[in-house]
């Protein structure tokens, strides 16, 4: 670029016209910068203390110069005052107070000042583009773009996306691909960031919605909303699954999807580097996706537990490692894609399972009920597994039972909430051994066998309950680790396990919440309401 001071009036606008175009930023912009190059030039010239303007002309380019200056009785400052006397020499109109213009002659800037102006002019330009990028991106989260490979550094793909650079990091890389320079590459934008050194454009090819906007492209049906991808999962570069629902019920989703001959689906397939997809019918029904997500494995039956977002699933005994994958690839994408964790056995250890719990509970019963087995294993055989279930059901249920009449009912009720008495007892005696104070048992919510537990925690004052925050009280403790899955549990993931003092409780957020203040009642007990309450009570 010439230099904008020392160049004639066209050459100023004609520059200012092609830098605008370039960098796609107002002309005004570049005028602005102009201006204060010219201005800071001028400043080094004839003084810094001086408060100097430049003006040019955006249609002729003509450029003014001139100082500001104040009107003053007496100067103090030879820089930014002059006298009435002088003022008026300049403005016949001048009065004490006033701010008059002083026209300076144009300056003949050497390399040195030239060099200053036009890193100024630079600088604007540079932090104008930097805005405009930042305006153009962002709020093009979600979308594909396509670049060309500027560079690859430190593992990272920086992307040439044409007003502005992109960069895809290495964890958003698909596994084993081949960045080369100079190769186009698309993308999905992943979020856009203001910062200090411009905007940064985040871009991602392991990410699940770019499987997604891939297939937007590939199939008309998404794109026009009769068809919807509901959930999504990747292992990227290896296997990935999509959960598809038609609008239409004459438009079958998956073949949709599919295309002739498996052209739409090979086309996204091709672009992922082979990454081999699943596509599967998407259903409200919680169960039936399960079993579609599982595919190519056959699954006998599905065991839904909502509270702990946990789904157990049998499967016949070789279809075992078809569900589960290899290195648990299969039931690992099944579980993102219906977001909960999903547990496969056997039938035969479902069986085992299933007798265990059966003979656990039954067990429990004729222990705790004082009844034979018979009467045990019918209780079991139900549906009833715990003790507060038949201490509180309705009687006339109970009564209704093969075999039961209403005198047994109200005596297996009895008895039942005879055990829970002793229970307590015997909880509240573990916990008074522990040391865990009777403050704690007055709070709402928790029982004798919760306070035993805190107490087993090192909590057993209520000074120790209320500095616990919510989440360190109730939190559920994570589920297990995927059965069989292949993968060994690092360390870090065991300690990711660890819940809430109470997480085993199923307490709510709300509950828990309740607990917590009530613990922290007590430290706002003796605070006076206002400084005069104090008063009073000192006067007292």
């Amino acid at each position: 670029m010439a230099s904008p001071i020392s160049a004639n009036r066209a050459e100023l606008l004609a520059i200012a016209t092609s830098v605008a175009n370039e960098k796609l930023i107002d002309k005004a912009i570049v005028i602005e910068a102009m201006e204060e190059a010219i201005q800071k030039a001028a400043r080094a010239r004839y003084g810094a203390e001086n408060d100097i303007r430049a003006k040019l002309d955006p249609r002729t380019g003509d450029l003014r110069l001139w100082r500001v200056v104040e009107v003053v009785e007496e100067v103090d400052d030879y820089f930014k005052q002059v006298d009435l006397k002088a003022a008026q020499k300049l403005d016949k109109d001048a009065k004490l107070g006033d701010f008059i213009v002083d026209p300076l002659p144009p300056v003949d800037l050497g390399r040195i000042d030239a060099q200053s102006a036009k890193q100024v002019i630079f600088q604007k330009v540079r932090d104008a583009e930097r805005e405009r990028q930042f305006e153009e991106f962002k709020d093009r989260a979600g979308e594909l773009v396509t670049g060309v490979i500027k560079s690859v550094e430190f593992g990272h793909v920086i992307v040439n996306l044409g007003r502005a650079e992109g960069v895809i990091r290495r964890d958003q890389q698909i596994p084993r691909e081949v960045a080369r320079v100079g190769e186009r590459v698309r993308a999905l934008i992943l979020k856009v960031e203001r910062q200090n050194r411009g905007p940064q454009i985040f871009l991602s090819r392991a990410h699940p919605d770019f499987m997604k906007a891939l297939f937007a492209q590939e199939v008309p049906e998404i794109y026009d909303g009769i068809i919807t991808i509901k959930a999504a999962a990747r292992d990227p570069g290896s296997r990935a699954k999509i959960g598809v629902i038609s609008r239409d019920s004459s438009i079958d989703p998956v073949g949709a999807c599919v295309g002739m001959k498996g052209s739409r689906v090979q086309a996204v397939v091709q672009e992922m580097q082979g990454e081999k997809i699943d596509i599967i019918p998407w259903s409200e029904d919680t169960a039936t996706f399960v079993v579609n997500a599982l595919q190519p494995a056959t699954v006998s039956r599905v065991v839904i537990d909502e509270e702990e977002s946990r789904i157990e699933v049998v499967v016949p005994d070789d279809q075992l490692s078809l569900a589960i994958g290899r290195r648990g690839q299969n039931v690992r994408l099944a579980s993102q894609l219906t977001g909960s964790q999903i547990d496969i056995m056997t039938e035969a250890e479902s069986s085992e399972k299933r007798q265990k719990e059966f003979a656990e509970r039954s067990k429990m019963f004729e222990e705790e009920l004082d009844v034979d087995e018979t009467l045990s294993q019918l209780l079991v055989a139900e549906g009833f597994s715990e003790l507060e279930e038949v201490a509180y059901i309705d009687v006339n249920e109970l009564a209704a039972i093969e075999g039961f009449d209403e005198e047994l009912a109200e005596e297996l009720q009895s008895r039942a909430a005879e055990a829970l008495e002793r229970r307590e007892a015997a909880y509240r005696e573990e916990r008074q051994a522990l040391g865990v104070e009777d403050a704690l048992a007055e709070i709402p919510h928790l029982t004798e066998q919760m306070l035993v537990t805190l107490g087993k925690a090192g909590i057993k004052t209520l000074d120790d309950l209320a500095d616990l925050a919510t989440d360190e009280l109730i939190a559920k403790k994570r589920a297990e680790q995927r059965r069989r899955d292949g993968s060994a549990p690092a360390r870090r993931e065991r300690e990711q396990d660890r819940g809430g003092v109470l997480g085993e409780y199923g307490l709510s957020e709300e509950q828990g919440n309740e607990i917590i203040m009530a613990a922290r009642a007590h430290w706002f007990e003796d605070e006076p309401v206002n400084e005069e309450a104090a008063d009073a009570d000192s006067s007292q």
